[in-house]
């Protein structure tokens, strides 16, 4: 039994009970979080480590992670999160002590024993509140460690010179204080509103890989409130104010450098709050202005390889391109695709060393082989120069969110699903709120028969809506997922969203034309499979298949049913 700031953890009988000793309702996963806390004796529990605890040999999104925190808060009434703390740096600590006391219920139940030594009374002892001296060590044992460890020092001194610097001293990564949003809304519900998005904000940045989250000083007011100011400890401030008009939500938030007062980025998101929930709004609001402020920092600390000479001349242009081919990917069409594809080559052709020219041209083109839009002879000379190109990226910038994205979507197309993951993952890692990641990582999931987790992933990414050109993405995987379950109902929503997006790529109409055969609708699945035959002329049984190579036996048994669906519906056999 372990008790802590008026709560019981009974963990035979995994129950959380209140003061009054009434039961407080948790998931499994969610008490599993508890316990790890409580067992911690105060030690910062990292992300890594409470993912890998709770969800053991599973891949899941950090948003189960969060999921469970908020629901823990919630349980305890930590809605100023004093218990459930954020530390610097990430990681999470129960910030109250915990003590182990005897069951009292249970050992009414079992049958009387004789304690060992009755001379000595029964204490509840502090859990893992001191370490047990050197791990229970001999003072002889002890000692040779301490000689053990100087050998080990004196060592690394004199091979100091030929290592490098990072690996004996690690780079302090910059501080970014989240300060309160303002609310400048005149709203009743604009001071939960903005607490709550900076919450979520801080939850975001405390994610990323390469910054820490200080917690912002709090200033005594003498017959007043106590309001925030910056950590002196910081090297960028977020701060942001939120209105409300016209039934939307608006957030303005920047980032700016502690010393000098200098604007870095500023973003802007607005919200309709019509048929929307309030943590859906809290979501996007969050997501909106994060999404933009990650990638800016990214760029700041992960800056590009060109040369100062090439960014002074012709930076405007690449940036265009650029930015113009990402569009082309998140929305495609064919004749979208083809021009984009030209445009950066030819920026390419211009200045052949732009390495930020040629990681946008190797993550086009392999939206073009993920829609089949190569001849296999022409895949596979695309697929060659991007490997390439991608190695040679990740070795210069492999923090880049614009390269870890690249090389999970080549591991996508390329059907390498588990290793799209794990760098999908990374790239989350420096920007949480990345709906391109997120889609990839949904995908992979679908083509490794993880429908559930897939559905959850893109789910996610909807509730982010960043960035908002990649929407039909999303929306396209959510509706796939449905339909690989055979959830058909469910998945003519999500498809019809997607196609109203982007209605050019003809493989959403013949997943609607499936959905409608199933739900028993045929005169609109033949006009789906009509459409999408239009847009896509030629396709029949074969040619409908997406690549399945690596896929497990679950997706390839979903996806048959699906296309005989889709054959059922009118797709020619030949």
């Amino acid at each position: 039994m372990l008790r802590f700031a008026g709560f019981e953890l009974d963990l035979p009988r995994a129950e959380l009970r209140g003061a009054d000793g009434t039961p407080i309702k948790l998931r499994p996963k969610t008490f599993e979080m508890l316990r790890l806390f409580a067992s911690s004796g105060g030690r910062v529990l990292g992300k890594q480590e409470l993912m890998e605890a709770i969800w053991p040999n599973v891949h899941v999104g950090e948003d189960s992670l969060f999921q469970c925190i908020r629901e823990l808060r919630g349980a305890l009434g930590d809605d100023r999160r004093q218990l459930i703390k954020l530390a610097s740096g990430g990681g999470y600590l129960l910030a109250t002590e915990v003590v182990e006391a005897p069951d009292v219920t249970a050992q009414a139940e079992a049958p009387p024993t004789l304690a060992a030594d009755e001379s000595e009374p029964m204490r509840p002892a502090v859990v893992a509140a001191q370490p047990r001296a050197m791990f229970g060590l001999s003072r002889r044992a002890v000692a040779a460690a301490a000689v053990g460890l100087g050998v080990v020092v004196m060592g690394l001194a004199v091979a100091a010179p030929a290592l490098k610097p990072d690996l004996l001293f690690k780079r302090t990564p910059p501080r970014i204080a989240v300060m309160p949003i303002v609310d400048a809304s005149s709203d009743s519900r604009g001071v939960a509103m903005a607490a709550e998005v900076t919450g979520r904000l801080t939850d975001g940045f405390a994610r990323i890989q390469n910054i820490s989250v200080v917690t912002p000083l709090v200033a005594t007011v003498t017959g007043g409130e106590s309001p925030a100011v910056p950590a002196t400890s910081s090297d960028y401030e977020l701060r942001g104010e939120l209105q409300l008009a016209d039934q939307s939500w608006t957030l303005r938030a920047r980032i700016i450098k502690t010393a000098g007062g200098e604007v870095q980025s500023v973003a802007t998101v607005s919200v309709n709050v019509e048929a929307l929930d309030a943590q859906l709004v809290q979501a996007r609001l969050a997501a909106g202005v994060g999404h933009v402020l990650a990638r800016r920092l990214n760029e700041m600390l992960e800056p590009s390889a060109s040369s100062s000479a090439r960014r002074t001349s012709s930076a405007g242009g690449d940036k265009v391109a650029v930015e113009q081919a990402l569009a082309s990917i998140n929305q495609t069409t064919r004749e979208r695709f083809g021009a984009a594809q030209a445009m950066l080559q030819k920026a390419l052709s211009d200045d052949p060393d732009n390495l930020d020219i040629a990681v946008a041209l190797a993550s086009l083109q392999m939206r073009g082989i993920q829609m089949v839009w190569f001849s296999p002879e022409e895949a596979a000379i695309v697929e060659a120069n991007a490997n390439a190109t991608l190695e040679q990226a990740l070795r210069s910038r492999p923090n880049s969110i614009p390269v870890l994205e690249a090389s999970c979507r080549f591991l996508s197309a390329t059907n390498h699903f588990v290793e799209s993951l794990v760098t999908c993952a990374k790239a989350l890692s420096f920007d949480p709120w990345d709906g391109a990641a997120l889609y990839l990582i949904g995908l992979g999931q679908i083509y490794l028969g993880r429908f559930d987790d897939a559905l959850t992933t893109f789910q996610q990414a909807d509730r982010y809506d960043t960035p908002p050109a990649s929407r039909w993405t999303w929306l396209l995987g959510a509706g796939t997922a449905n339909a690989l379950m055979g959830r058909y109902e469910e998945a003519l929503p999500w498809l019809q969203r997607s196609i109203a997006i982007t209605p050019g790529t003809g493989r959403s109409h013949f997943l609607l034309a499936a959905a409608y055969q199933r739900l028993g609708r045929g005169e609109e699945a033949t006009a789906a499979i009509a459409e999408g035959l239009r847009l896509r002329p030629g396709t029949n049984r074969q040619s409908v298949w997406p690549p399945m190579k690596n896929a497990s036996p679950v997706c390839i048994a979903a996806w048959e049913r699906v296309v005989q669906a889709e054959v059922d519906a009118g797709l020619p056999e030949e």
